[in-house]
């Protein structure tokens, strides 16, 4: 019985490779007109990293690949992009000689055991960004700003972005009370998880797969924000309204993880491929993070964009206009292939796509190759072609067809790309 891949993990075929790379592309152009930098950290790290104490994420609780490759190092594969990058920018002491606020962004490999359904396996890739520095609501807008006119660009339209704010350390220690004091009573309607979340953070307990539509989790308390985190939150609004940014807030909009404050926010899909993964992206503010990896006190911002599921929105809404095209292709109909061989080399050399026949067949199914390939120009080398050093040239778009010397075929080819795009 033939191979297959492990369950959660996937191949991406060349086709896909070419929408992939795309948003790939167009991601680092955005990263590049926000003035980030892209950093690359390791596929595993200590387990430390990712796990702190009274964590109460899926992530960190069920989802995490660990291992002790040695029976001392507890080494886990990557689960997400931020904890990773904040572990570099303190090690490598980023903090002492960057101009603030320091732009990371990043495009990597992540690894979650959790249960495959689309949009969501076990190996997958996400696109993201951290901005560290001093608390700005103004970096707050513009990293929403940044995710969200991506998406945008991309062509997407079935899109919204919600926000909450999750207060600083005061909102939060009065609203942890105000939670435990209402639920409490009710603790044996609550799913499982949700029991154990209850002493330890009861604000993950809003934002439960299971619990989350129940009347119990409808009508908990709002929380009673302190006067500076409601003018942050204010400001940040404000500062999406000048960018353009429409937003909904979601008053039990919390994200997965444990360490965010003050801002969280998502962008989420309305079209049914969404399927129940209608997350595109979120993220949100960490106050405390830098400080527990070991650096100064610092605040930051980030968001992490799934790829994969970013695709299936992407071919549903079709916004892939992709039809992969090559320069030339070079039909051979001599015996001999070296002269067509080193003909297709040359314009390689002079950054020109080329493919040409390797299997001497007929005129017809050359033609038929190119074709398929979507040729731009297909030359065509016979015996008269050797004997005389020349080369047929067709422009498949216009038609036409002539008869070039070979020292003059890439000025050739050069001029009639030049008067195509002018």
């Amino acid at each position: 019985m033939p191979y297959q891949t492990v369950k959660g993990t996937y191949d991406l075929l060349p086709d896909q490779m070419v929408r992939f790379n795309m948003l790939a592309d167009l991601f680092r152009q955005f990263l590049n007109l926000y003035g980030y930098s892209e950093i690359k950290t390791p596929v595993f790290e200590y387990t430390g990293v990712f796990q702190k104490e009274n964590d109460t994420s899926d992530m960190v609780t069920k989802e995490m690949y660990t291992f002790s490759p040695n029976g001392k190092d507890s080494l886990t594969l990557r689960p997400e992009g931020t904890a990773g990058v904040i572990r570099s920018f303190v090690e490598n002491k980023m903090y002492a000689s960057s101009e603030f606020p320091v732009k990371l962004g990043y495009i990597e490999e992540m690894f979650r055991h959790e249960r495959p359904q689309k949009g969501r396996q076990r190996q997958f890739t996400q696109m993201g960004v951290e901005c560290l520095g001093e608390k700005d609501p103004l970096i707050d807008a513009e990293v929403i700003a940044l995710g969200f006119f991506f998406i945008k660009t991309l062509g997407l339209e079935s899109v919204k972005v919600l926000i909450n704010t999750l207060g600083d350390s005061e909102s939060r220690l009065g609203y942890k009370k105000d939670l435990i004091d209402y639920f409490a009573p009710h603790k044996e309607e609550l799913c499982y998880d949700c029991q154990n979340r209850l002493e330890k953070n009861p604000l993950r307990i809003l934002d439960c797969k299971i619990d989350r539509e129940a009347d119990i989790v409808k009508n908990a308390p709002k929380m009673r924000l302190t006067d500076a985190s409601a003018k942050y939150f204010e400001d940040v609004r404000h500062y999406l309204d000048v960018l353009g940014v429409p937003y909904e807030i979601d008053d039990r909009l919390v994200r997965g993880l444990d360490y965010y404050t003050d801002t969280v926010f998502e962008v989420v899909s309305t079209n049914e491929a969404s399927g129940s993964q209608a997350t595109i992206f979120g993220g949100g503010r960490y106050d405390d993070l830098v400080k527990e990896m070991g650096g100064p006190q610092m605040s930051g911002i980030g968001f992490a964009i799934g790829v994969e599921r970013l695709m299936i929105l992407c071919e549903a809404e079709e916004v892939f206009d992709i039809k992969k095209s090559l320069d030339c292709y070079v039909i051979n109909l001599n015996r001999d292939p070296d002269y067509a061989f080193a003909v297709a080399e040359e314009l390689r050399s002079n950054s020109f796509s080329t493919e040409m026949d390797y299997y001497r067949r007929s005129l017809k199914a050359q033609f038929r190759a190119s074709e398929r390939k979507n040729a731009r120009f297909v030359l065509i080398i016979g015996e008269d072609e050797v004997k005389d050093d020349v080369i047929t040239l067709k422009d498949t778009l216009t038609k036409a067809q002539e008869t070039v010397k070979r020292e003059e075929l890439v000025d050739r080819l050069d001029q009639l790309m030049e008067d195509y795009y002018e």
